[in-house]
């Protein structure tokens, strides 16, 4: 009776699992406007950069995909650190030597070193 009220309710309820616990909810796909894209570099572009490497034979639509997303969230990641060294030189305008600086504090980006050069 408590889950006919409930599934009556409107509200969405947690399924139970096979062990009687509440299962996970599953993540939704993000709403947006109609026409959003889902990536904001061209998809065109990335795959044309991944068909340039003669080990890649096959790269599916999904694979590009998530090569542009990793791609873009890559780009934030060191632009929000860089813009922090310009913070710290009272500046509101990113410059080459915040890059370097973003670079040379984060470990993550220890693979760039010396690429700007």
């Amino acid at each position: 009776m408590a889950a006919a009220a409930a599934a009556g309710s409107g509200t969405p309820r947690e399924e139970e699992g096979p062990a009687g616990e509440a299962a996970a909810p599953q993540p939704q796909a993000p709403t947006s406007a109609p026409g959003a894209r889902l990536s904001r570099l061209p998809l065109a572009r990335v795959k044309a950069l991944v068909k340039a490497d003669p080990d890649v034979t096959l790269a599916g639509q999904e694979a590009i995909f998530i090569l542009a997303r990793a791609a873009e969230l890559f780009v934030e990641t060191i632009a929000k650190d860089a813009y922090c060294c310009a913070q710290q030189g009272k500046r509101k305008t990113l410059q080459r030597r915040d890059l370097d600086n973003a670079i040379e504090a984060v470990d993550e980006f220890a693979f760039l070193e010396g690429t700007l050069d």
